[in-house]
């Protein structure tokens, strides 16, 4: 099987090894976005909701150049340096996305790339 290495410059571009996306077959692979402001690759200013919107924005970039949208997330994985910011993901998630909504996970983790509060990486799957 191929895979396609999907890039833009609507989303950070990549801090590390590894591509922004991966599709194989109709599966495309986001990787975990941070609250960087595209243009500047600085951190969003502002509080906890303005962190994960602007990461549900990344993705969203990643995800139309794929081809896709958050919509054709079927999982997605949210990673927080602090769990009692779960509600503010819900509510900007319902921003993002509309029901039926992705399969989830949220996981508690000591420290994040940056000092960033927020990281989120998705699964998408796409018609042929």
């Amino acid at each position: 099987m191929s895979r396609i290495i999907i890039s833009t410059t609507d989303a950070p571009q990549a801090i590390g090894t590894y591509s922004q996306a991966v599709r194989a077959g109709d599966t495309v692979y986001l990787s975990g976005q941070i609250p960087l402001v595209p243009a500047t690759m600085q951190m969003v200013e502002g509080d906890i909701a303005a962190q994960v919107r602007q990461v549900f924005s990344n993705l969203a970039a990643v995800a139309a150049a794929a081809g896709g949208s958050l919509n054709d997330c079927v999982k997605v994985h949210v990673f927080l340096t602090d769990l009692v910011n779960f509600p503010v993901v819900n509510e900007v998630m319902a921003e993002f996305f509309t029901e039926p909504y992705p399969a989830r996970a949220a996981i508690g983790v000591a420290a994040l790339p940056r000092g960033a509060q927020v990281e989120v990486d998705a699964i998408m799957v796409l018609n042929s």
